[in-house]
């Protein structure tokens, strides 16, 4: 109960702050940040690895990556990704979408999610991709 509520705590903070601050990101700042999701995922092509590919993912309904193989949870959560709701996913994303099989504990830092995001945006991240 105590995390649930210190998830949507932490969300409801980035929602408050996240429409000015994700337009600031520091795209430079982002890549390093994005490292830590490289193992996984590719912004910059349409390529899946044991993550779905995030070329387009702005603008995009969750779960719907052609070829890759997602949680019931992550089918069926209703979601299209925007630059809100995922910064609000990698905050915290077995509390925002509980039963998805993304094994990352979350970006604790929201300047690293404002910086990712940016990154994102700007390498293929955007809907039609690169």
């Amino acid at each position: 109960m105590t995390r649930t509520i210190g998830a949507a705590v932490v969300g409801v903070s980035l929602m408050l702050t996240a429409g000015a601050a994700l337009a600031e990101g520091d795209p430079a700042a982002g890549q390093k940040v994005f490292n830590k999701c490289r193992a996984c995922h590719v912004v910059e092509q349409p390529q899946n690895r044991v993550g779905p590919t995030l070329n387009g993912v702005i603008g995009r309904p969750a779960g719907s990556v052609e070829g890759f193989n997602y949680s019931d949870a992550m089918k069926n959560s209703g979601i299209v990704w925007t630059e809100e709701t995922i910064a609000e996913y990698i905050a915290d994303p077995k509390g925002y979408v509980p039963g998805n099989r993304m094994a990352f504990a979350g970006l604790k830092k929201e300047e690293d999610v404002v910086n990712v995001i940016a990154y994102i945006k700007e390498n293929g991240g955007t809907a039609g991709g690169s």
